[in-house]
């Protein structure tokens, strides 16, 4: 069932990284629905009705602050959604796989919140919404690149929302479990029973029930919350 925003984004200006698919397309979509103006940053993808597609690459902190500074009006809203996996137990690891990981999930992230912080501060509002995963909270074999950067988004998030909170600007975090994405259907399905019979709820997330957690904390109705991290996870991790 697709979100349908129950706030008005009218007159806002987002920007959704790795919106091109998956969670981050549900999340455009739905702002747009709303009647922000959105601006994707991704890699490749095709762009979509009423969406602002920019090919930025997150990690470069050069691009990225070009791309924001382009941009026809600062962005009161961002959603950190992009994010890569390289999956390999630790002692296998490449330097590579540590660090390409790294380098789109925390430090992309960085790069975009240290590029539209400065507008929204001085207009004296903005919302911030980081994708994190319960992975990053719990661990995961093979995932020792792809839960660090996720763990480091939470420091990031809380700090983040220390130094902006008396400007008017909130800072959280939407953790997902497992979540029914095209991705993850081309998954064995043996990893989404796994993460079915962890679930207490005996069903799966979709990218729209993802997206509905990060439109609250981008509207007014979170308005008093900050530094928060919410599981979307059908209780995987209790």
């Amino acid at each position: 069932m697709p979100v349908r925003p129950q706030w008005d984004f009218s007159g806002k200006v987002a920007i959704v990284t790795g919106g091109a698919r998956g969670i981050g397309r549900a999340v455009a979509e739905a702002l747009i629905a709303g009647g922000a103006q959105v601006h994707v940053f991704d890699r490749a993808g095709e762009p979509f009705p009423e969406a602002n597609f920019h090919e930025v690459d997150i990690a470069d902190g050069r691009q990225v602050q070009a791309a924001v500074a382009a941009l026809p009006k600062p962005a009161t809203l961002l959603v950190n959604n992009a994010g890569i996996t390289r999956d390999r137990s630790i002692v296998k690891m490449s330097d590579d796989e540590w660090r390409s990981v790294l380098d789109v999930n925390l430090t992309g992230a960085f790069n975009l919140i240290r590029a539209v912080a400065p507008a929204m501060m001085n207009g004296g509002y903005g919302r911030i919404v980081n994708v994190i995963s319960i992975n990053g909270l719990r661990g995961k074999f093979g995932q020792a690149n792809y839960a660090a950067s996720k763990a480091g988004l939470v420091g990031l998030t809380k700090t983040a929302a220390r130094e902006f909170g008396p400007k008017g600007v909130t800072v959280n975090a939407v953790a997902p479990g497992m979540v029914l994405t095209e991705m993850a259907m081309q998954l064995a399905e043996e990893f989404r029973q796994k993460a079915l019979d962890e679930s207490v709820l005996k069903r799966l997330p979709m990218v729209d029930d993802i997206a509905a957690a990060i439109l609250f904390f981008l509207s007014d109705h979170a308005r008093m919350v900050t530094g928060q991290v919410l599981q979307v996870d059908s209780g995987q991790y209790i």
